[in-house]
């Protein structure tokens, strides 16, 4: 008779606490970041115009004898998970050359049920400037939930290195995806007609899906690489004599080179990346990937 009176209060402490747990969980701090910056051409080099910075997003520029202007983004939360929101606004004025990348890896950590973090950065390369967008890698870790869009508006005679680099769980210490969501949308347009879209959309088993022969041969890196450039054409023969069996490089117009890449780790992909880097960008790749 004690044990069956006693088990519905059980029952109500285990509901108390599990209602106060979701209540404490959506009680708690989501990282918010936001960047704005705008550069513009100042005789022989480009200088900043506008800068607004809030929360988590940060933007350093090393100092760097350079007509380009160099931009480090960095998200001072230390990473991503679900219900983070971050978004990066960059301009290249007219005539202007900007590099942004990262400090570090971006990562992904494991989100609760139904949550997602949020990533989307949008770009303007106005006529006659060069944008390099060189982020470095994002590494999605297992529970991770991760929604990312970048958006890139392209005028005039505008030019574009773009690399996105991604690393799927950390090989070193045998993490696989069992459950992980990712979806990432790129968009390049040319004077508001879309030039590339490449969409991908992963969930549940990933590291499964990976390794389907038809899908990604079980690499457990990737990185695409998009060149706009009066020039693009010809680096093709060049950048594919760098690219390894798991890679390919085509023309999607005369000036625009397109590569994919896959490796099995996120070693081998930089060992193959780098090179291409440093062959499609018009200087030195940005020294935090050397770091």
């Amino acid at each position: 008779m004690l044990n069956a009176f006693l088990k519905p209060k059980r029952s109500r402490i285990t509901k108390f606490h599990t209602i106060a747990s979701q209540e404490a969980y959506a009680r708690q701090p989501r990282a918010r970041g936001k960047i704005t910056l705008v550069i513009k051409n100042s005789g022989a080099r480009s200088v900043l115009d506008r800068l607004y910075q809030a929360g988590s997003a940060r933007c350093l520029f090393p100092r760097k004898p350079d007509a380009a202007l160099n931009a480090v983004i960095l998200n001072t939360s230390g990473g991503l998970t679900g219900g983070d929101k971050l978004r990066v606004s960059a301009t290249a004025g007219q005539n202007s050359t900007l590099t942004l990348t990262t400090q570090a890896c971006e990562r992904a950590y494991k989100a609760q049920p139904d949550q997602q973090a949020q990533v989307c950065n949008t770009l303007h390369v106005e006529n006659g400037a060069r944008l390099n967008w060189m982020p470095q890698e994002t590494i999605l870790f297992e529970g991770s939930a991760l929604h990312r869009r970048l958006r890139i508006n392209m005028h005039g005679t505008a030019r574009l290195l773009m690399v996105e680099p991604l690393v799927f769980g950390r090989a070193a210490m045998g993490e696989h995806l069992n459950n992980c969501q990712f979806r990432d949308r790129i968009e390049i347009l040319r004077d508001g007609q879309h030039a590339y879209i490449d969409a991908v959309h992963l969930a549940g088993n990933v590291s499964a899906q990976l390794a389907l022969s038809n899908v990604a041969g079980g690499a457990g890196a990737m990185a695409s690489v998009v060149l706009v450039d009066p020039f693009a054409e010809t680096h093709l023969d060049a950048a594919r004599a760098l690219l390894p069996d798991t890679a390919g490089a085509s023309l999607l117009a005369k000036d625009m080179l397109v590569l994919r890449l896959l490796a099995p780790d996120s070693y081998a992909l930089r060992k193959a990346l780098i090179p291409v880097l440093r062959l499609l960008n018009t200087s030195e790749i940005p020294r935090c990937w050397m770091i």
